[in-house]
């Protein structure tokens, strides 16, 4: 079971992400929650007209969520009253709000199921790829964050902390785990999704303890992507490993490598690394 402070943070999550499901579908109600003890915890909802929906716990497999949420793909009714492919446990929720259409979006991390978002409308309105679009990128995003702030938790609570700051196996692992996020980050194609988890490569970042042992030249400027391939690099991935990973040519990781290089008057991608690091670009 997840801590109350995770589950906290999950709900502020899942509350964002809500809000963006409702005005990128324009469904008239949107509302969603994440998976725990076995089912999944409605925590936010968005232009519902009752409090009917208030509290809703899916038990997997039971009703249209349960069975996304079981199935890891999305499910659909044009008319949740009539309809024979549920299970009709929430009935007095669901047909209390009013809902006639119900679309229900798992969202996975790592392939597995950690909640349900779903889109309703009061009068029968079909769900095409147009409709559904959004709903899909919503979240993927969702997860896309889950599984980001989980990975970056692993990583802190396993690093060993000395008295005198992080050890070095651990600033390794806290420079993977940056690395990771930007490439990450970099297949993220909404934009305020990626600014929070710029942030959270800032926070990171700022975990190693280093400081900058000389003032950046104000005229020297890195670009997103040049520290994408240097974060990368840092880590020792070669350039095809750095081109799949923040799905590029590798002869546009080259050029970027070289850009980075030039700007930081380094000779060698190691001697970047290094003075981006000094620098404070780098963790």
């Amino acid at each position: 079971m997840a801590a109350p402070s995770a589950l906290r943070d999950d709900a502020t999550l899942v509350s964002h992400a809500v809000v963006e499901l409702a005005r990128r579908t324009h469904f008239p109600v949107a509302f969603g929650g994440l998976e725990h003890d076995g089912a999944v915890h409605v925590s936010s909802i968005v232009g519902a007209r009752t409090r009917s929906i208030e509290g809703l716990v899916v038990h997997a497999s039971r009703g249209l969520g349960g069975r996304a949420l079981v199935e890891r793909r999305p499910r659909m009714t044009l008319d949740y009253r009539t309809s024979r492919s549920i299970t009709h446990d929430y009935d007095r929720a669901i047909l209390g709000e009013g809902i006639a259409t119900l679309f229900a979006v798992p969202v996975l991390v790592g392939g597995t199921a950690r909640g349900v978002l779903y889109c309703g409308s009061w009068a029968q309105a079909p769900v095409g790829e147009v409709e559904a679009r959004p709903a899909f990128d919503v979240a993927g995003e969702l997860g896309t964050e889950l599984r980001v702030r989980a990975e970056v938790e692993r990583r802190l609570q396993s690093a060993p902390t000395p008295e005198g700051g992080l050890s070095a196996g651990a600033r390794e692992e806290i420079r993977e785990s940056y690395a990771q996020l930007r490439s990450i980050a970099a297949t993220v194609g909404d934009d305020s999704v990626r600014r929070r988890l710029e942030d959270v490569e800032g926070r990171l970042a700022a975990l190693t303890g280093d400081t900058p042992v000389t003032t950046p030249d104000p005229d020297v400027h890195l670009s997103r992507r040049e520290i994408d391939v240097l974060a990368c690099a840092a880590v020792g991935s070669t350039n095809g490993e750095i081109a799949t990973t923040l799905q590029l040519r590798e002869t546009t990781v080259k050029s970027y490598l070289a850009s980075a290089m030039a700007k930081l008057d380094a000779s060698t991608r190691h001697a970047a690394v290094t003075r981006a690091r000094r620098a404070g670009l780098l963790p």
